[in-house]
């Protein structure tokens, strides 16, 4: 088991690096520019060329049944169940067989009005409260992804 972080723009890096440590987990931290991470020989920066959803490709082919990605990217969280690994928002909002596709589809009415120009507001801001359920989802998906048999 491998946990990936879609690290452009993801506010719970050093929470994901804690669960990891505490599981023993190898940690990939993929963006397209440099991070900063922790000096630990299982935190791996993965530097991918820029351009549109270059990093969510990369991470796709990575991905093995039992991985764990953090990612807001419906599309690339998508590509993840249907690999069989696990893929939670920052929010702490687990991506499931059963709420892909209704996000995927939200995510396309949404793209849809925007492209009419109207203002949609964008996301709401990140919260105390966000951190602390995706600690919890993050330790769950660990935890299930350990029990199942593979």
């Amino acid at each position: 088991m491998q946990i990936f972080i879609d690290a452009d723009a993801c506010p719970v890096k050093d929470e994901t690096y804690k669960v990891a440590a505490r599981y023993g987990l190898k940690t990939f931290v993929v963006s397209n520019s440099f991070i900063q991470i922790p000096a630990s020989p299982m935190i791996a920066r993965q530097i991918v060329d820029a351009g549109p959803d270059v990093a969510d490709d990369w991470i796709a082919d990575q991905v093995q049944p039992g991985d764990i990605v953090v990612t807001n990217d419906i599309p690339l969280a998508d590509r993840v169940l249907k690999a069989g690994g696990a893929a939670i928002a920052p929010n702490g909002r687990p991506f499931s067989a059963d709420s892909i596709g209704s996000a995927l589809a939200q995510r396309s009415i949404m793209e849809h009005i925007r492209s009419t120009g109207e203002i949609t507001g964008g996301p709401k801001p990140f919260a105390v409260a966000d951190r602390s359920r995706f600690l919890q989802a993050l330790d769950e998906a660990v935890n299930r992804e350990k029990r199942i048999k593979r």
